[in-house]
């Protein structure tokens, strides 16, 4: 079990300076951006220049963490062309294990993550991000029509029996990000990976070495604070399905929720890493979202740093203790 750093989409000097002299050796990258990507799909020389780059730093590429929504959203919603893009999918998955990184990180939400155009204030005026779902009764309908649950499971279904055998061909491992928020639906589009009983469904039903959770800590506590979060961690870790970790927080309930700083929310964190440690698991850990605090940057080195001293520090008292 190891701290890592990530969330960002574009490489720099800067960015694998700082996550090394923060004592982090390894990074993820989310969403990544470029001309030299390629067409609806990743192509290899980019992800091998991405992956070298990091190592030239001291540091490993861990994984890559989501592709635009432009990659695969006729896939999410069943829609023509879904057949295209899954074949792109394919490509970028099979380029991912070429290019020596280990893991290929994922969601199934075609209308994104939702957050309050205005954020929480915390603690000495600092932000973070809210969620209050009686602002979005009247959200537009998503492609001007409800897409049930039914659907979007047939439609999560015929994804992945086409994409994980490429993974495992690849020896890439694919990682389930939660819906978040984890509401029923958004947009007249159902939310399938909400709750305990939806991801034992996809686990169950697609049960490969090669496929997993990115748990993501925040949204488990959204769904049902930190009980929720336990229970999970010691079933799905204990099956070795936990790949990796967004490690984070909310104050409240799904329906009505801010993120916080480590420590602040719903969840002990202290138990959740010693959970994790019973479980034995030996992937790392990522602050994800984090608080702005005053005159910090775009991407908040100011939290990140703050989250991975926490972490650090978790991470050796569970280490001593054992």
């Amino acid at each position: 079990m190891r701290i890592a750093l990530g969330q960002f989409n574009k490489l720099t000097d800067e960015k694998l300076a700082f996550i090394k002299q923060i004592g982090v050796d390894d990074f993820q990258m989310n969403m990544i951006r470029g001309t030299d990507l390629g067409d609806g799909f990743f192509e290899v020389d980019a992800l091998v220049n991405l992956r070298e780059r990091g190592e030239a730093a001291g540091l490993r590429l861990a994984a890559i963490e989501n592709v635009p929504f432009s990659f695969y959203d006729k896939a999410m919603l069943g829609l023509p062309g879904k057949d295209e893009q899954i074949d792109n999918m394919i490509k970028t998955i099979s380029n991912i294990g070429k290019a020596g990184i280990p893991i290929f990180g994922y969601h199934f939400m075609p209308t994104s993550v939702a957050r309050e155009p205005d954020n929480a204030v915390l603690k000495s005026g600092a932000s973070a991000t809210r969620f209050e779902l009686a602002n979005h009764a009247d959200d537009p309908l998503e492609r001007g029509r409800v897409f049930a649950a039914d659907e979007m499971w047939a439609n999560y279904e015929y994804m992945l029996e086409r994409l994980l055998p490429a993974a495992e061909e690849a020896k890439v491992k694919l990682a389930l990000h939660p819906d978040d928020p984890p509401v029923e639906s958004l947009g007249g589009v159902a939310r399938i990976f909400r709750s305990f009983d939806h991801f034992k469904r996809a686990m169950d039903r697609f049960d490969s070495p090669y496929h997993g959770l990115n748990f993501c800590m925040g949204c488990w506590s959204e769904m049902g604070g930190h009980d929720n979060v336990i229970k999970a961690i010691k079933h799905f870790g204990g099956e070795k399905k936990i790949f990796y970790v967004h490690f984070r927080d909310v104050q409240g309930p799904v329906n009505c929720f801010n993120e916080c700083y480590i420590g602040d929310g719903n969840v002990d964190t202290l138990e959740v890493v010693k959970t994790l440690k019973e479980v034995e698991f030996d992937g790392f850990m990522i602050p994800d979202h984090v608080p702005h605090t005053k005159d910090d940057t775009d991407w908040n080195h100011r939290g990140r740093a703050h989250a991975v001293g926490y972490m650090k520090a978790l991470l050796e008292v569970v280490n001593k203790l054992n």
